[in-house]
């Protein structure tokens, strides 16, 4: 495992939601990533908890996190170290309800 792939691991695994995205959450630089930001608010994620990477400031994890999820697109996210998708699955999933089951523990 190299040193993006394990960093990237880290983040997972250290933070309880991830969103490697374009930009951040205050200043989302495409729309799929400023859609999967608002899908996270409607869930009641706090903009504080919710941990962001910009990939357009690392050209490593940007192709590196393609490979640790083997999913092609960003944004990326993860709720406690589980790989959910990008925010057409992140879209779906808030329409059934089940993402905000996921984020909210299953409650």
């Amino acid at each position: 495992m190299n040193d993006t792939q394990q960093r990237i691991g880290e983040l997972v695994k250290s933070n309880d939601i991830v969103l490697f995205m374009k930009g951040n959450a205050s200043f989302p630089m495409c729309g799929f990533s400023g859609r999967a930001v608002q899908i996270l608010k409607a869930c009641g994620v706090d903009p504080k908890a919710l941990k962001t990477v910009n990939v357009l400031e690392d050209p490593a994890v940007r192709e590196g996190i393609k490979e640790f999820s083997n999913w092609p697109t960003i944004p990326q996210l993860y709720v406690k170290g589980e790989f959910i998708g990008g925010s057409d699955i992140m879209m779906e999933m808030y329409e059934s309800g089940e993402l905000q089951q996921v984020i909210n523990g299953g409650q």
